[in-house]
């Protein structure tokens, strides 16, 4: 079934629930170097127009723990983010810009490596449908493609 197309409001509000899903993480496009169990959950922080999202897994059998918030900035036309995490974010939070004219969440941001140019991290989430969504994360290097770094195939709980 082919993702559904949804206004930035929608999207935001059809992600709100608990999630169960299976990450895999790849650190070159050819190898996929984990792949487990994961959840995650998605609420409304308040009366606002922002999601909360927090998650729980493991990466080669450590804990793996994360939030990010989620909204839509009707003046600029963009979905914006901030995320942290136990693994890829350890130092830093890192703030996320959207794409526009997506009708999928699509931000892309900046983190630091110790004696390296930045690097780039884009997010997407597209929902596939009412209880299937998709979260994926791209990687790039300062001076290399971007490449796929994690896909979460998540299932409403």
């Amino acid at each position: 079934m082919d993702a559904q197309t949804h206004s930035p409001d929608s999207l935001l509000t059809d992600l709100i629930g608990q999630w169960h899903g299976i990450a895999r993480t790849w650190f070159d496009p050819a190898t996929v170097v984990d792949e487990s169990p994961i959840q995650g959950t998605f609420r409304q922080i308040g009366e606002s127009r922002f999601v909360l999202y927090e998650y729980d897994g493991t990466f080669e059998g450590n804990p793996l723990h994360g939030a990010a918030i989620y909204g839509y900035n009707q003046w600029t036309q963009r979905f914006e983010g901030v995320w942290v995490d136990s693994f890829h974010m350890t130092t830093n939070i890192m703030v996320s810009t959207g794409i526009p004219g997506d009708s999928q969440l699509n931000v892309q941001g900046t983190y630091l490596v110790e004696g390296s140019l930045p690097w780039g991290w884009r997010t997407t989430i597209v929902v596939e449908h009412a209880d299937r969504l998709t979260l994926t994360c791209y990687n790039r290097a300062p001076d290399g493609p971007e490449t796929r770094a994690i896909e979460i195939q998540y299932h409403r709980v």
